[in-house]
């Protein structure tokens, strides 16, 4: 009852600005999303321009996923207690700073040390939007607020590929990189004058301890994971991260449940709506994360579309979370939040099985339609479930504890979902015919069209597993959010 107060008192006289701040806060986010899938359009030009062997390339994209699933945790506390305004800045001047370095780096060295300063900006940056939304809007608002934060996150990674394609024809590998800074810079200003402060009022003392322990588990768990394709399941170079990290992270709950002043209450998951909302992240994450990155191998591998067409043609799954999720506002409060999330995942799911039969695009377009779809119906209630769950004082820790699992959903969904279409197309290949990855079969000199439906034959595969897993997702919160 006390938690219900708190959070009353809070939304009683929104912010008279708050949507021109939720547009800041959109603008910030976006910067961050946009980078991720970017960067996948960009890999070839920047392996050519700077001799990159593959390694170089994979931490590359490491660099940043590392930094920011071992920070976030920490720098959400961090925001509670010094303020989310001075962390939405800080996170945006070292993504800003990052990425100009980025743009100009003349060594693969440069560009993964880079690329892992942006990670920290974008770790630092991150906790901050959600909380400062959940501080400015009341009840009655937060939902439609939530929707278009969640509509943009996601226009962002469906315009990522597009806007990549476009500076990737006309400039340097570098420009996908130096688009950042103008963009960061504009959202300083902004952020500067429109954003009001907000922290926890009560003063508590810095959990080190606590931070160490979180960012080494973290660290640990998600090298192991992004270790899964090279060398598989079975091998040292997965097991001894993992056990590193599994025992980091039980420490770090022990400490947690004794110290008096922790870093995450974890008595927060003893409320249902928080633990649903946990839940159903972790499992959607899981299955679209790992679905979307097969999806684009599938696109360009399999019905041979350049990489600025193939960001086109993901376009209308944003497309269709955008318009979702500013007109079934009303739909979804008739529902409740169980109904509403059982009923969203449920699309997703339906959608991510019909990309496991899309060996043409007509099917493909359908899917992405209903991802679209299911997404603007369940992602606001899951985030308004999480957010309204707990004290609005300590937004910031729930927001970086959010991302964090999330972050870590969607490594494991793609080493997964990657690992069983990689041993499903190599068992569906002729004999002789190389299978470490779809590039290297289709150059082979083996028959173009046996790889194609060698690949589509793994991928339906992982895709149907990843459906099952966005489908649980939606049980498992509808379950919990309606006992609460």
């Amino acid at each position: 009852m006390m938690m219900t107060s708190t959070t009353e008192k809070a939304v009683v006289h929104p912010h008279p600005q708050r949507w021109a701040v939720l547009g800041v806060l959109c603008l910030s986010v976006m910067v961050v999303v946009l980078d991720n899938t970017v960067l996948n359009v960009a890999i070839p030009s920047i392996s050519t321009g700077l001799d990159a062997s593959t390694a170089d390339i994979q931490w590359m994209i490491n660099a940043y996923s590392l930094a920011l699933a071992g920070l976030l945790l920490t720098t959400g506390s961090l925001s509670d207690r010094f303020g989310r305004k001075r962390a939405l800045l800080a996170g945006l001047a070292l993504f800003g700073a990052g990425s100009a370095v980025a743009a100009y780096a003349t060594s693969s060295e440069a560009l993964i040390a880079a690329r892992g300063f942006m990670g920290i900006g974008a770790a630092v940056l991150m906790p901050g939007t959600l909380a400062v939304l959940m501080q400015l809007f009341d009840d009655e608002e937060r939902p439609k607020a939530i929707g278009i934060w969640a509509a943009v996150s996601s226009l962002g990674f469906a315009a990522g590929p597009v806007i990549g394609g476009a500076l990737i024809k006309h400039f340097w590998w570098g420009s996908v990189f130096l688009i950042n800074v103008p963009v960061a810079l504009l959202a300083v200003a902004a952020v500067a004058f429109l954003v009001p402060e907000s922290k926890d009022p009560t003063v508590r003392r810095p959990d080190v301890l606590g931070s160490i322990l979180s960012i080494v588990g973290m660290v640990s768990v998600v090298y192991a994971v992004i270790e899964v394709p090279e060398h598989g399941f079975g091998s040292a170079e997965f097991g001894v991260p993992v056990a590193i990290g599994l025992v980091t992270m039980t420490g770090f709950a022990l400490w947690e449940r004794h110290t008096t002043d922790p870093m995450l209450d974890l008595g927060f998951f003893g409320n249902r709506r928080f633990t649903g909302a946990v839940a159903s992240g972790v499992l959607a994450a899981f299955g679209m994360a790992g679905s979307l990155f097969l999806l684009t191998q599938h696109l360009q591998g399999v019905l041979g579309y350049s990489p600025l067409e193939a960001g086109v043609r993901v376009a209308p799954m944003a497309i269709a979370l955008l318009i979702t999720s500013n007109t079934l506002g009303q739909l979804v409060i008739k529902l409740g939040a169980g109904r509403a999330m059982l009923l969203g995942m449920t699309i997703v799911a339906g959608g991510v099985a019909l990309l496991s039969i899309g060996t043409t695009y007509p099917p493909t377009l359908a899917g992405l339609v209903l991802i679209g779809v299911g997404v603007g119906v369940s992602q606001p209630v899951a985030v308004n479930a999480l957010m309204g769950s707990i004290p609005p004082e300590r937004a910031g820790i729930a927001s970086g504890l959010s991302g964090t699992l999330t972050e870590l959903g969607s490594s494991f969904g793609i080493a997964v979902l990657g690992a069983l279409l990689s041993a499903r197309f190599v068992a569906s290949l002729p004999e002789g015919v190389p299978g470490r990855s779809l590039s290297e079969a289709l150059h082979s000199g083996a028959d173009i069209t046996v790889v194609r439906e060698a690949f589509s034959n793994g991928m339906s595969v992982s895709l149907a597993v990843g459906a099952v897993a966005v489908f649980l997702g939606g049980v498992v919160a509808s379950v919990l959010l309606r006992r609460a």
